[in-house]
């Protein structure tokens, strides 16, 4: 049965109160709001330590005090007023922010919907040392001691709208809130002491950092030096933006995307395109849906990004997004592509000072097992052994092949059992364990390598590096292939014209709600084209940029790849396993097999002494 309509009421102004009621809906859901909001504001005044005191989860009581600036005495009254603010003054300043707050709402909002004071004193104020109280709700104002900064206390949130405090969770819920408000704060300002108390008693605390190291120190203590330790430092430059940060490893991912933190300018942001160009840079290494771990910091030119764009100032708008998308994609990529297994080696070698020189952090060159000896392809190995070239061209001494003509004679003769374990980081071969893993000794203990996992990564990047140095070439269909478009589609398809060409493919309009196909990349003629092109465009409409096409063709190498890989029960001689290793230390994204399981793993000597429990 349709329900009647409301009666009609006139039009007319709203009381300026609930214009900040309202208002404070969109920028107060929950006590960590306010704790965010008022923790950028102890940041713009230049504070080096903020304090949170908590009471109820934030409900009953959030004080945060800082030892910035201060505000006048003249501006505490003004400080509560809607739309009043010290960061902007004109479109220009608006368009340019770099500052956390800007906006002029918080505080009026706060003040609509909780008991609120402000305590303030600045370095210029009153000659008696005063500082100065202002009442929210009644606007009094009278001295007070304390020393220069600001404290904001915020009583019985919600008060004055009971209906939003019945949406709140439990007091832990909304305690760990505010936990995590002031933690992204910390993990991008390492230079600022962060303290958090909850009914009198101290649950967090970061002290500030300094130095060059302040930035992973801090990260340390964020996040826990166990998830730092399974990371990759981030640095990269593409023009105007810059990428730094870390990157965890695949071994470090977790079933949720609870450890994925960005910034842009220093502002935690929760953005579609850099979440996705993040995860676009695991997919050759992550397995299955596991979530990777990551602290990206990019920084451009404000004017390139738009931070204006919701009141919680948590979403954001990329004047080029495609050009953001490559950066931090690329960044990533770059940080996990380096094999580790010499970092680890390096951090053995720098501690033992009789070690030969300290290697490199990088993919490490292949070893001669013999004077004069260079690994190289023969018969034995399989087609695609012989048919790609080494996985670093620009480096002559690289393998091209694990197989040595000689593998037949005593592996003695070549002195591989002579030379210092130290040199290689994934060590010496001594033996393979059913026909399917080589076990190899190094500096730390035991190396255990899935040969087949390991062969097919490397012949998957080879194939990968003959791919790229080529461009897309497309095919063009005998009879296109056309498909219903959705005005998102039609959309995408006109505006990307240039970038679908890149990849390879054609679509142009058949009639206004018609798109038609017209080439596809040749090494994926074979497949769905209208398929091909929903995800293409689909990427494009949302991310602008697209990583469907360089997807299918890598699980196409992928499984030409592993075809091409040394099979289980293959036995090998020494110098076999040990071309193999070397190939390993000098391939990109070797620690991960095509499927994004690991290659090899590491047992240290003191994991194999509590087997058999020695020193104790």
């Amino acid at each position: 049965m349709p329900q009647s309509p409301p009666p009609r009421r006139p039009i007319r102004e709203l009381p300026d109160e609930l214009i900040s009621q309202i208002a404070a809906g969109e920028v107060v859901e929950r006590p960590a709001s306010v704790v965010r909001e008022l923790v950028d504001n102890a940041l713009d005044a230049g504070a080096k330590q903020v304090t949170v005191r908590l009471q109820a989860g934030g409900v009953r009581l959030i004080a945060v005090e800082d030892d910035g600036s201060g505000i006048p005495q003249g501006e505490l009254a003004v400080a509560l007023r809607r739309h009043a603010t010290s960061k902007i003054s004109s479109l220009q300043d608006l368009e340019s922010v770099g500052t956390m707050g800007f906006r002029g709402e918080a505080l009026a909002a706060i003040n609509s919907i909780a008991d609120m004071s402000l305590l303030s004193r600045t370095d210029d104020g009153d000659p008696a040392g005063h500082a100065w109280l202002l009442d929210g709700r009644t606007g009094e104002l009278s001295p007070a001691a304390r020393s220069r900064g600001t404290t904001v206390e915020v009583r019985e949130l919600f008060f004055a709208t009971p209906a939003r405090r019945k949406f709140l969770k439990t007091d832990a819920t909304e305690l760990a809130h505010c936990i995590e408000a002031v933690r992204r704060h910390a993990m991008v300002r390492p230079d600022v002491g962060f303290a958090i108390w909850h009914e009198g008693k101290l649950v967090e605390q970061w002290r500030a950092c300094a130095g060059d190291d302040a930035h992973e120190r801090r990260l340390a203590d964020v996040l826990g030096s166990e998830l730092l330790a399974q990371s990759v430092a981030v640095d990269y430059s593409s023009g105007q933006v810059r990428v730094t940060g870390r990157a965890g490893i695949p071994d470090a991912a977790r079933s949720r995307a609870d450890q994925q933190f960005a910034y842009v300018n220093g502002r935690y942001v929760r953005d579609k395109v850099l979440t996705h160009a993040a995860r676009s840079a695991y997919e050759d290494v992550l397995h299955g849906h596991r979530q990777p771990v990551y602290a990206l910091y990019v920084r451009l030119d404000p004017t390139r990004v738009d931070v204006n764009v919701h009141p919680t100032k948590i979403e954001v708008r990329f004047r080029d997004s495609r050009e953001i998308h490559q950066a931090v994609r690329h960044a990533v990529e770059n940080a996990l592509a380096a094999p580790r297994a010499a970092a680890a080696a390096l951090a053995v070698a720098t501690i033992e000072s009789n070690q030969a020189p300290a290697l490199s952090p990088w993919a490490q060159p292949a070893i001669n097992f013999g004077a004069n000896q260079v690994y190289r392809a023969s018969p034995h190995v399989s087609d695609f052994e012989a048919m790609w070239p080494s996985p670093n061209p620009t480096r002559p001494e690289a393998v091209a092949g694990f197989h040595s003509p000689e593998a037949s004679t005593s592996s003695a003769r070549t002195g591989a059992s002579d030379l210092p374990p130290g040199d290689w980081p994934l060590g010496r071969a001594i033996a393979q364990l059913q026909g399917i893993y080589i076990l190899a000794e190094n500096t730390q203990g035991l190396v255990v390598v899935d040969m087949h996992a390991a062969h097919e990564r490397i012949v998957y990047e080879r194939l990968k590096n003959q791919m790229d140095t080529a461009s897309i070439s497309s095919q063009p269909l005998l009879i296109p292939a056309t498909f219903a478009a959705s005005p998102q589609e039609v959309a995408a398809a006109e505006a990307h014209i240039d970038t679908l060409q890149a990849l390879g493919l054609e679509i142009t309009p058949f009639s206004p709600r018609t798109l038609a196909v017209r080439a596809v990349p040749t090494s994926l003629a074979q497949g769905d084209a209208v398929e091909l092109a929903r995800s293409v465009l689909a990427e494009l409409a949302q991310h602008e940029a697209s990583t469907v096409i360089q997807r299918a063709q890598n699980e196409l190498l992928s499984t030409m790849a592993c075809h091409g890989a040394v099979r289980a029960n293959r036995k090998l001689t020494l110098d076999e396993m040990n071309g193999l290793l070397r190939q390993m230390e000098a391939t990109d994204r070797s620690d991960q097999c095509n499927h994004g399981r690991p290659t090899w793993r590491q047992i240290t000597v003191k994991e194999l002494d509590s087997l058999f429990l020695r020193g104790r």
